[in-house]
């Protein structure tokens, strides 16, 4: 076995019912053992299965329950068609005081709200290296703008996946997070989401669960906002793409 099958190994031994005997002194896996403990994991998966079955909310329910979930944490929310959100969306960000806006330009969104910015307001990629303009990025980046790959409406959470185009720093670093998602891509919850993405199969290397702006209330049971991320969170939520 692979480094990976023997990690899983380990882990579907320890799953509740397993043989303890899965594992010896030495690390390896009997084979008759670790079957009793793959169907064990089986069993597990079955039972949260059980748990989440039953009848799903309906496309319009999980856009409600996404926006009410959002709104709830503080997040600012609307929804438009493909054609409306690149002029809303600059209008507001004209309105807020935004001056430069980091976004992925080659992205069709990217470009989209690039295209409808007004002529004062900068949009810039990301200049990787972080070490090379961490300066510039923490004290002159006003908002960074997202896609994101889907969204979770349960709890109102959007999944983001970042690329070299859209990295995490950009939706944890600027004051000001916008995320863009298409409602077509909204799940009911996060057992549909990993299901549906097949998670299982090869979980991407990094994923951001966001769920409203950065809030703490760590001093004094004071609730503060922006103390380890953006202090405003806007979420446009695409209700129809554009035809093709």
């Amino acid at each position: 076995m692979n480094a990976r099958e023997r990690m899983l190994g380990r882990l579907r031994a320890a799953a509740p019912g397993a043989t303890r005997g899965a594992i010896g002194a030495d690390g390896a896996i009997d084979a008759a053992d670790a079957a009793d403990a793959i169907d064990a994991l089986d069993m597990l998966d079955a039972r949260i299965a059980a748990h989440y079955a039953g009848p799903r909310p309906d496309a319009a329910a999980r856009i409600d329950a996404l926006e009410a979930a959002l709104r709830a944490s503080r997040a600012d929310v609307w929804r438009a068609t493909a054609e409306e959100w690149p002029a809303q969306l600059a209008a507001k960000l004209a309105a807020h005081g935004v001056k430069r806006l980091l976004l992925d330009k080659p992205a069709a969104e990217g470009a989209a709200l690039a295209g409808a910015l007004p002529a004062d307001m900068e949009s810039l990629a990301f200049a990787g290296p972080l070490e090379a303009w961490k300066g510039e990025l923490f004290n002159t980046i006003d908002a960074g703008f997202t896609v994101a790959r889907s969204g979770i409406a349960a709890t109102g959470t959007l999944i983001l996946a970042p690329d070299a185009g859209t990295p995490r720093t950009v939706s944890l670093v600027p004051p000001l997070h916008i995320a863009l998602v298409y409602a077509d891509t909204l799940h009911a919850t996060l057992h549909d989401a990993a299901r549906a993405e097949r998670w299982g199969d090869g979980m991407p290397s990094n994923l951001v669960l966001a769920s409203g702006p950065s809030k703490t209330s760590d001093i004094q049971q004071t609730l503060a906002f922006g103390a380890h991320g953006p202090r405003w969170m806007w979420v446009v939520i695409v209700t129809e793409r554009n035809k093709p």
